[in-house]
């Protein structure tokens, strides 16, 4: 879905039963300053949750912002969402002001899959925006028995938020534009080894990390890779 419609067409997007469901907050919690979690419930039964997938909120009257469920149970009717407050978006202004009782509308989800259980190696990079897709899929992991490795690139205040999260096996970068550098990626290594040479590689988070990350592995011909970016610098509703 496109992030910005007008309002008639956001207005009939919002109220279309197929698309959206109505949910209720039930509660909050800020795992760091801006780092927030909320619990939704709701009919979720319709809903097809992948990795990869992403659910849309209305975080206006014009605009849709797209975020990844951390965690779902169809029987008790509740959907976790973790969220990156960060600048003065639209998006973050909105979610930060959600407290428990409030309700809205979301969408099921849709995107493209990342996760491919054949491939026992499964390798993980990302940012804040990415840390709902890590925590979405580490049972996963874990039930499949993979060797599995996350990296994520992380404000300083949020450099002990996997932990508070229940994440295993990573590795946590400071943002100073390491992922920006080729020539650092591929010192890393995840990279420079051929153990991880047939792993399935799910790159999400900033997209100009994401697009150096992928272009040095594919330089390592490395193929099975899966990338979206969530965000870039200066764009809107990416």
């Amino acid at each position: 879905m496109i992030s910005k419609l007008p309002k008639w067409a956001a207005d009939l997007t919002e109220k279309t039963g197929s698309i959206m469901f109505d949910m209720k907050i039930l509660e909050t919690v800020y795992i760091s300053p801006d780092i927030k979690k909320i619990r939704f419930q709701g009919d979720i039964s319709q809903m097809n949750f992948q990795i990869g997938y992403a659910n849309i909120i209305r975080v206006s009257n014009t605009e849709f912002r797209n975020y990844t469920a951390s965690y779902h149970n169809v029987r008790d009717r509740i959907l976790d969402i973790i969220f990156h407050i960060h600048d003065n978006g639209v998006g973050s202004r909105y979610i930060d002001k959600l407290k428990p009782k409030d309700e809205l509308r979301i969408s099921i989800p849709r995107g493209k899959k990342m996760y491919n259980e054949t491939i026992r190696q499964q390798f993980i990079f990302g940012d804040e925006t990415s840390l709902g897709l890590a925590c979405a899929i580490l049972p996963i992991l874990q039930k499949n028995n993979h060797q599995y490795q996350f990296y994520f690139e992380l404000d300083d205040e949020n450099q002990n938020v996997p932990e508070l999260l229940g994440l295993e096996n990573y590795t946590v970068f400071s943002k100073k534009n390491t992922f920006r550098n080729e020539q650092w990626i591929s010192e890393l290594p995840v990279v420079n080894t051929d153990e991880w040479d047939a792993a399935n590689y799910i790159l999400t988070g900033n997209a100009k990390s994401v697009q150096t990350f992928r272009k040095v592995l594919k330089g390592k011909s490395r193929s099975n890779i899966s990338s979206q970016g969530y965000w870039l610098e200066g764009k809107k509703g990416l």
